[in-house]
């Protein structure tokens, strides 16, 4: 069962991160007609093209992008009736309806909060191997739009030490330990 387990935690990771990831790049106004955008797309489009058709106009043109935001909540949500049901099928244990249709928002979100934190520490090593390594790719251009609005904030308090931005460092520190909270 724990390969199960893993399995579905693993698939709802990827699409829950990808919808985010779609959400993000949007916001940025990235084009989705280059890596990571291709792949993205290739993984989201067939919940959020119809979630945008059902939305109202008014959320339709806001600047977030809504479709790809519900999209996350909804195989988030999945994600935790899912496991549910998995772990009610291996466990003895009885709960009343109410006790487990309140557990099934509550992994949604912890899978939420983890899938943006390893998220952003994903994009975050992605980037510094890419800018020691290959700085002249042409992924880096977009990992550069994506990471630097998160960057800005401890590059503004934290100097270069001998011409090293460390600001890649200190936020996979703060992401870890965020998610060793979560955990």
């Amino acid at each position: 069962m724990k390969v199960l387990f893993f399995l579905v935690e693993t698939l709802f990771f990827l699409l829950v991160g990808a919808a985010l990831l779609r959400a993000w790049m949007n916001r940025l106004r990235i084009s989705m007609t280059e890596q990571p955008g291709r792949f993205v797309m290739a993984l989201t489009h067939w919940l959020v093209a119809p979630l945008r058709r059902m939305l109202p106009a008014t959320l339709a043109q806001s600047r977030f992008d809504w479709g790809s935001i519900m999209a996350a909540l909804l195989m988030a949500l999945a994600y935790g009736g899912l496991w549910l049901m998995l772990a009610s099928t291996v466990s003895s244990v009885t709960a009343s309806r109410e006790a487990m249709m309140l557990v099934i928002p509550v992994l949604a979100l912890k899978l939420l909060l983890r899938v943006m934190l390893q998220g952003l520490m994903l994009l975050m090593l992605a980037y510094a191997v890419l800018s020691w390594v290959q700085p002249a790719s042409p992924i880096l251009a977009n990992l550069d739009r994506l990471c630097g609005p998160i960057l800005r904030p401890i590059r503004r308090f934290l100097p270069s030490v001998g011409g090293v931005d460390l600001s890649v460092l200190v936020l996979i520190i703060l992401l870890q330990v965020g998610l060793i909270m979560l955990g």
